[in-house]
């Protein structure tokens, strides 16, 4: 009986260890899938990049195929993209395919959703619905931080309306190197999250990009749900209050703003008018609609595009200035009207 009773505490001790690990957060579920519209666009140009613009629309899926209770978890994405921008430039293509990622520890495993670029990354549409306010969460490779658990946000899909929300926030900057160009980067990241099963909802990304040339630009990444598998929980409508003194005040701080911001564009248009006339130059631009979030991109770049076709070298722009021509009447030869004297022959144009 004695024995009986210790084998019996010894599995008790064995058993409570195992229950114990099971997380308070919600784990993923084979068939929960979402779907997603985001919009990345790069305008406010300054130096080389003034007048350039360009927007990718993306139109996304991604949904859980099998989940292991060791964590792993297998998933599979797809990704409809359209890129155009203000040089002519206008593409589409798709990517798709499995991946997994672990809900232990939120990292990507076999694979990714086309996040390139990365060492050991975690997801960026999934967290701990669990965490409090104030905890530390990491997208991809950037850092957030919790700030509130019951957030009101106006998703405007088809997903719904007013939605509670997981707010979370995270800043930044990094070294940006592509064919964009190098400038230093910084970044304001908003991203909400689905308080009860800890899949993205919506998110909002803004980057500054600059370099000591003066060159820079401003982009812009949002990302909305518009369908889920799992029912998302509503919640009041959030509008900032004020008093009509206060509104006068700001029209009119924002009408002397408009004005000053008027005349600063007109003199930064004239320097670059008068820039490019130097430097006769176009800078290069990519195609790459996704650009990094971060630093990384959300969805596929497209592929490379050569506007010169293989085999064939480099056309040379060339610019002819017309001038009107006469006969030289002491040899017949034609020069310039402005010319003082014929080239040719030396005899003074009369």
């Amino acid at each position: 009986m004695t024995s009986y009773a210790l084998i019996s505490a010894l599995a008790l001790l064995l058993v409570v260890p195992a229950a114990a690990v099971t997380p308070a957060y919600y784990i993923p579920a084979a068939h929960d899938q979402f779907a997603y519209d985001e919009t990345v666009n790069v305008n406010n140009g300054t130096g080389d990049y003034i007048g350039y613009s360009d927007s990718t629309i993306i139109n996304g899926t991604v949904e859980v195929t099998a989940v292991q209770t060791s964590g792993a978890v297998q998933a599979y994405y797809y990704n409809a993209n359209h890129y155009t921008n203000s040089e002519g430039q206008d593409y589409s293509w798709t990517s798709s395919g499995p991946f997994g990622f672990n809900w232990q520890t939120f990292l990507y495993v076999n694979g990714t959703d086309n996040q390139t670029g990365y060492v050991n990354p975690t997801v960026w549409f999934y967290v701990d619905n669990a965490l409090p306010v104030g905890a530390p969460v990491t997208l991809l490779d950037s850092s957030f931080t919790v700030v509130s658990r019951s957030n009101s946000y106006d998703l405007a899909t088809s997903a719904g309306g007013w939605v509670r929300t997981l707010f979370l926030e995270g800043n930044g900057s990094y070294a940006r190197n592509d064919s964009y160009g190098e400038f230093n980067a910084a970044y304001n990241w908003k991203a909400y999250f689905d308080p009860t099963t800890g899949y993205i909802i919506a998110y909002d990304y803004t980057e500054e990009d600059s370099n000591s040339s003066g060159d820079g630009f401003t982009l812009t990444d949002t990302l909305a749900v518009t369908q889920t598998s799992y029912a998302l929980s509503s919640a009041p409508a959030s509008s900032p209050s004020s008093g009509n003194g206060s509104q006068n005040a700001d029209i009119l701080l924002g009408a002397a703003l408009g004005a000053i911001v008027v005349v600063v564009i007109i003199v930064v248009v004239v320097i670059a008018v008068l820039a490019r006339r130097r430097r006769a130059r176009l800078p290069r631009h990519s195609m790459q609609g996704q650009v990094p979030l971060g630093p990384r991109p959300m969805g596929p770049p497209p592929p490379p595009i050569n506007l010169t076709p293989a085999g064939q070298p480099l056309v040379q722009q060339i610019i002819i200035k017309e001038t009107v021509k006469v006969k030289c009447p002491y040899c017949g030869s034609l020069i310039d009207t402005t010319a003082e004297k014929c080239p040719f022959c030396g005899a003074a144009r009369t």
